[in-house]
């Protein structure tokens, strides 16, 4: 890791901590109106930044006004079931990284994993080419597993007991990934050039 990145990855992590944090208190405490605003804000986010790339800006506008003005007469309803909006936010996070993943693996693309193993210390060889693409396999059922499981932990166990495993299980689980792919990856390919984890992690998020 850098020395010039490590302020923005702090930054970063204090950020994801309190999220999480405050998430949880809100799911746990039944703190309706604040629970609903945390659980929009990434899904607005997501929406407008995607926008702000594809359409021209009186279009940003208008599509801006048009949601404010949805958002305020729905208000009532999301603020009742903000737990949904959770659901649908963290199911929809997965699906469409197991999605990503997944389509990446169709004959005649080239493999996710593949193309930042290239990023990070191409040109690949034929073994590391074949390796990647089975990573990327591996994340997709990952992925798709993550997004069943807490579909299914909604409506089979408490709430409380729901928000705390996606609130503070789902990074664990997704670094436990990432090193055991790499841990795999230095017994299967022990010649190859390797970078580590965090010039990974990096390539893997700058790219999405």
């Amino acid at each position: 890791m850098r020395s010039r990145d490590a302020p923005r990855i702090a930054a970063l992590c204090v950020l994801i901590v309190a999220y999480t944090c405050l998430s949880h208190y809100c799911n746990t405490h039944g703190a309706h109106r604040l629970g609903a605003a945390l659980a929009l804000v990434p899904l607005l986010a997501f929406g407008l930044g995607v926008l702000r790339h594809t359409v021209p800006a009186f279009v940003l506008l208008l599509v801006t006004a048009v949601g404010a003005l949805l958002l305020y007469d729905a208000w009532p309803i999301l603020e009742k079931n903000f737990s949904v909006v959770y659901l649908l936010q963290e199911c929809g996070m997965y699906g469409l990284l197991a999605l990503g993943f997944g389509r990446s693996l169709r004959a005649g693309d080239v493999a996710l994993c593949t193309r930042l193993a290239d990023k990070l210390h191409g040109p690949l060889n034929a073994a590391e080419i074949r390796y990647s693409r089975r990573a990327t396999l591996a994340w997709t059922l990952f992925f798709a597993l993550m997004t069943a499981t807490v579909a299914v932990l909604y409506v089979s166990v408490p709430r409380a007991v729901w928000s705390a495993l996606v609130n503070f299980g789902a990074i664990p689980l997704i670094a436990a990934m990432f090193a055991t792919e790499y841990a795999v990856r230095r017994r299967v390919l022990p010649h190859s050039e390797r970078r580590g984890i965090w010039a990974t992690m990096r390539v893997f998020f700058a790219s999405r």
